[in-house]
């Protein structure tokens, strides 16, 4: 006689997606008109600060405002009660975190999106890329190579930083995470011993993304790894030279709120410090001083 089934267990149902995007013209619903918009951001979020550094290289202060929200989130599930009423407008009391980042639309109220890979790209090329004194991010016919660069970077730089400091990995497991944040690394390293910027002679959406992933190595991630994953990493002296020459420019450096990215990676963090915490890379202090426009809540 066959076994009775088990029950099925229900799976949580999907957060509602908020995935729209800004048109070229009137008829796409959404589209680019100077002060419609507003970015609100967390200057400690690595998601939040590309967009930042994306809204600096475009010019952008004049047309598209940006609010600024607390480093650490105030609501127990990692969202923003700021944030709320415009999650609440899109989703009837929408079940998931008010997270940042956020593009909204002040004539409706609502939510554009909150994806930020479409937040980048929609900036670029609705809003500026190639006008006047602007650096075209997404050159055409160079998608596939900046969507290659930002895997790396999720992969071999962010999660393999992240899993070789967890202190409750195994030694070997450690060890094979710092190999694939290593092999990153080199491979970075060797583009940019021969080019100023990741894809050439000009700054893109690579470049963006990469810088990004540099800071929160230095600045978070280092805090647990040990000393000599530290001196490996900063080994890498062409990949190292290029994020200082980075945050020189007025719109990487001035990004920074490295204060707020201490005080979001205290409160999210339960790991142990080990020995890197003591070797910082870069002087990142060097380049946080003028700030950028924003309006707080």
């Amino acid at each position: 006689m066959p076994a009775t089934p088990s029950p099925a267990v229900p799976s949580r149902s999907p957060l509602p997606a908020f995935r729209g995007r800004i048109g070229p013209d009137a008829r796409s619903g959404h589209y680019a008109v100077p002060g419609r918009y507003r970015l609100h951001l967390s200057s400690s979020c690595p998601h939040c600060l590309a967009i930042a550094v994306t809204h600096g290289l475009l010019g952008l202060d004049e047309v598209l405002p940006v609010t600024l929200l607390p480093a650490v989130p105030d609501e127990p599930d990692g969202g923003y009660s700021a944030l709320r009423p415009l999650y609440e407008a899109g989703c009837h009391r929408y079940p998931g975190p008010a997270a940042a980042p956020v593009l909204s639309d002040a004539w409706t109220g609502r939510i554009v999106s909150n994806h930020t890979p479409d937040i980048l790209s929609d900036l670029a090329r609705r809003f500026g890329d190639g006008g006047p004194g602007r650096p075209v991010l997404y050159p055409r016919g160079a998608e596939g190579e900046i969507e290659a660069v930002a895997r790396l970077c999720g992969h071999g730089i962010d999660d393999a930083a992240q899993r070789a400091g967890r202190a409750d990995a195994t030694a070997a497991e450690r060890e094979s995470a710092l190999g694939t944040l290593l092999r990153a690394l080199n491979t970075l390293e060797w583009r940019l011993a021969s080019q100023e910027y990741v894809l050439g002679g000009e700054p893109t959406a690579a470049d963006v993304r990469l810088w990004v992933a540099l800071v929160h190595l230095d600045v978070v991630h280092r805090r647990h790894l040990d000393a000599a994953a530290v001196h490996r990493v900063a080994a890498h002296r062409h990949l190292w030279s290029y994020a200082r020459r980075l945050a020189a420019h007025p719109a990487f450096g001035p990004r920074l709120d490295l204060d707020g990215m201490a005080r979001r990676h205290r409160a999210q963090c339960r790991g142990l410090e080990a020995a890197g915490a003591a070797l910082g890379i870069v002087d990142w202090t060097a380049h946080t001083h003028d700030g950028f426009r924003t309006e707080t809540v």
